[in-house]
């Protein structure tokens, strides 16, 4: 049985993840978030002055990060589930809340510029996680753009960004770090844990690209390595690290691009960029 938690959870992700990404529909239960959670002594008193439906979402893992304005007398609370950004509106009686997106008349999206001051906020907060995680570097050490990218070795989607983000990355203008997970397939794990093991990790990872086999990818796997038959213990700790960072982020597909912007602003996309968000990823036009 979902716990409230896991349902806001997967409402404030469904708004994020698009159709260019592949989820894992993993039923593991995410980590506990009560640590993050701020909850007043005498949640939903009249003297903690917050009104109890927020309180009762503060308990169940969500952590509000502060109000906005909302129109007919409703208040607004941007707040966070597992890392995911969730409006949430306090009815005007101060017991009862709506969570989702609030638009007006004209079909605007009243809830979006609140969530995106939270959403940077907290991405601020990951980008050293990531330079220390297990990448492989694919492009050259001097790039002026870094991009990491949460990468399944039998993903489709994953390999489709490989193919169009070459033109960056051989021109030397970008380096995808690959932070290789094994999340899709029965084969993702000792696949990824293949192309860590290896003498040279970025040749063993190409290889892996340019060999993909796209009607494979949600059967014997889609990625062209062909994983050790003894993998190495140190390895596949290294995929399993790489995979418990992932989902403590509150990611759950791939692949997931992180980046900084030309505003210094961490930037998260689930999936693969499009149009001018692919340009606004790689940093400027396609050489």
């Amino acid at each position: 049985m979902k716990t409230l938690a896991t349902t806001l959870a997967v409402t404030a992700m469904a708004t994020l993840l698009p159709l260019t990404a592949c989820d894992a529909n993993d039923s593991t239960p995410p980590s506990d978030t009560s640590s993050q959670t701020h909850t007043p002594s005498a949640p939903g008193s009249p003297d903690s002055g917050t009104p109890p439906p927020i309180a009762a979402l503060e308990k169940q893992g969500v952590t509000v990060e502060g109000k906005f304005k909302a129109p007919n007398g409703l208040t607004g609370y941007a707040a966070t589930i597992r890392n995911h950004p969730l409006a949430i509106y306090v009815m005007p009686d101060g017991q009862h809340a709506i969570v989702g997106t609030l638009i007006d008349a004209q079909g605007k999206d009243l809830s979006s510029e609140p969530l995106q001051r939270v959403a940077s906020s907290q991405y601020q907060k990951i980008w050293p996680k990531l330079k220390s995680s297990h990448w492989v570097a694919n492009g050259s050490d001097n790039a002026k753009r870094v991009v990491y990218e949460f990468v399944d070795a039998n993903c489709p989607y994953c390999h489709k960004f490989w193919q169009e983000s070459r033109p960056w990355v051989e021109a030397g203008q970008v380096q995808v770090r690959e932070i290789v997970v094994g999340i899709l397939t029965p084969t993702s794990m000792p696949k990824g844990a293949t192309i860590l093991a290896a003498k040279d990790p970025t040749a063993a990872f190409m290889k892996n690209e340019r060999h993909y086999s796209r009607g494979e990818s949600r059967g014997g796997g889609g990625g062209g390595i062909t994983p050790l038959k003894n993998i190495p213990a140190e390895a596949k700790k290294k995929v399993e690290a790489n995979n418990q960072m992932m989902q403590s982020l509150g990611f759950s597909a791939t692949p997931t691009i992180v980046y900084r912007d030309d505003s210094d602003n961490v930037q998260v996309v689930q999936g693969v960029p499009q149009g001018d968000e692919m340009t606004a990823v790689m940093g400027g036009p396609k050489p």
